[in-house]
């Protein structure tokens, strides 16, 4: 019988592998001539978006090999940044699939569950991946079980302090909208 924690971890891996398949497959959309479009992420443009997810990976990569986040800004790769994300997202999967995978991890060296930090990654990936979309002028909904898992965790991991700022205030969208609609409206994305 798995424990409590150990359910947790596994289920938050599992949710983070499917929001970062959900973002592998709006990278499909980016071609070199849209890096310059901009996002729904105010201040960024795709390019910007595509390192910003880069050093998300990279920190959750951190994560599972090392049971620390340093928050340290990796070098990017500039000239094909699809594929520096691709490849940072496999290093990434594999690394969580690892045995030895630690329980907790030190987030600027405060503890915080490995499920936890999965689950805040897997918000912000699927998020992002949607982000990547639409600069990319694609509707691409994030599949409907997966937005009911994060909009369940979303108030979780963004609080009153992070508006304006990480996220713009969340808009209001009928409570019989789609777990995409408000997942997206939650996070201040009119979808």
């Amino acid at each position: 019988m798995i424990d409590e924690g150990a359910a947790a971890l596994v289920s938050g891996i599992g949710l983070l592998e499917r929001a970062i398949n959900y973002m592998l497959g709006s990278l499909h959309l980016v071609t070199p001539a849209l890096l310059s479009r901009p996002t729904p992420c105010r201040d960024w443009d795709l390019r910007e978006l595509l390192a910003h997810l880069d050093d998300s990976l990279l920190a959750l990569h951190e994560a599972a090999d090392l049971g620390q986040v340093t928050l340290d800004a990796a070098e990017f790769a500039r000239a094909d940044p699809v594929a520096a994300v691709k490849n940072r997202a496999g290093h990434l999967l594999a690394a969580w699939s690892a045995a030895s995978v630690p329980g907790t991890v030190a987030v600027s060296g405060s503890p915080l569950t490995a499920g936890i930090l999965t689950s805040a990654g897997a918000v912000e990936v699927a998020v992002h991946g949607w982000d990547v979309a639409q600069a990319c002028g694609h509707h691409r909904p994030l599949p409907e079980a997966l937005a009911e898992e994060l909009l369940d965790l979303a108030p979780f991991f963004i609080a009153d302090h992070d508006r304006p700022g990480r996220f713009e205030p969340p808009l209001l969208v009928s409570p019989l909208a789609s777990a995409n609609d408000r997942l997206l409206a939650f996070t201040g994305r009119n979808a």
